[in-house]
């Protein structure tokens, strides 16, 4: 569903935008009337902007596609930069990187594989949250929404979960600190979604039979977790975030909202 006008005059920066989750709340931001900076790693995203801008009014002035690395803290820097001299202001971050790389128990995680793990789905939001506050902070206003997990809690994802519960403190701690001073920090924690097959992948894909039934299992595992014993569509995930972005959510500041069909997480 679509809210016309909820956004207008807004300025919202998401990551991880080319794809899935990332890519709906993006275009749902730019048809509800935000001018939308769409970042990530995959120069896909130049493809996706121009899609979503010919459809738009104003020949996709509104939309803004940046490619960077955000597993590093100057691509941070860099893309808060060119959102605000494009736009002028930041009004709304929403840190959307992250995912499983690798699907295996604990034991079998090699130690690059669990740094690597780490890196992807906690560093992308702690970098762009620092980056981004220094123009929140000049406003004296902003939302940012961090995407968490219900995989806190789940099997053969261990280094992933901890990543995610990180982005669970980090969301906490930073409400704690700068909602008076007019920022509001909130995060988001999906389930499973299906999704199309990606584009550009995260990682490996399971070869050997051990990898795929270890993967089966976190598949078991999160349907058995809900209550409704399925997988979120994209826009049952992409609605809570946008809410929570939105006005309508101003006295929601600091807590994490499951997104898992029952399963807390």
């Amino acid at each position: 569903m679509i809210h016309r006008g909820r956004f207008d005059a807004k300025v919202a920066v998401v990551t991880g935008a080319a794809q899935g989750i990332g890519h709906l709340v993006a275009t749902n931001l730019a048809r509800e009337g935000g001018k939308v900076a769409m970042v990530d790693r995959s120069e896909l995203i130049h493809e996706v902007r121009e899609k979503l801008a010919y459809k738009l009014p104003g020949g996709g002035a509104e939309i803004l596609a940046v490619v960077a690395d955000l597993e590093q803290y100057a691509d941070c820097r860099t893309v808060m930069a060119r959102a605000e001299a494009h736009f002028g202001r930041i009004d709304i971050l929403i840190n959307n990187v992250g995912g499983t790389i690798w699907a295996r128990p604990y034991e079998h995680y090699e130690e690059q594989q669990i740094e690597a793990e780490i890196r992807r789905s906690l560093f992308p939001t702690l970098w762009c949250c620092r980056a981004v506050l220094p123009y929140m902070l000049k406003q004296g206003s902003g939302t940012i929404v961090n995407v968490s997990s219900i995989a806190t809690r789940s099997v053969n994802r261990v280094p992933y979960a901890a990543a995610k519960g990180g982005v669970n403190a980090l969301t906490a701690s930073l409400a704690f600190e700068y909602a008076g001073k007019g920022i509001r920090v909130v995060a988001a924690a999906p389930g499973g979604t299906e999704a199309p097959e990606r584009r550009t992948a995260r990682g490996p894909t399971a070869q050997t039979d051990r990898e795929k039934g270890w993967y089966q299992q976190i598949v078991d595992q999160t349907v058995e977790s809900t209550h409704l014993k399925r997988y979120a569509t994209l826009d049952e995930q992409a609605a809570p975030i946008l809410f929570l972005a939105s006005d309508e959510a101003s006295y929601v500041v600091g807590s994490t909202l499951p997104v898992g069909g029952g399963d807390l997480g």
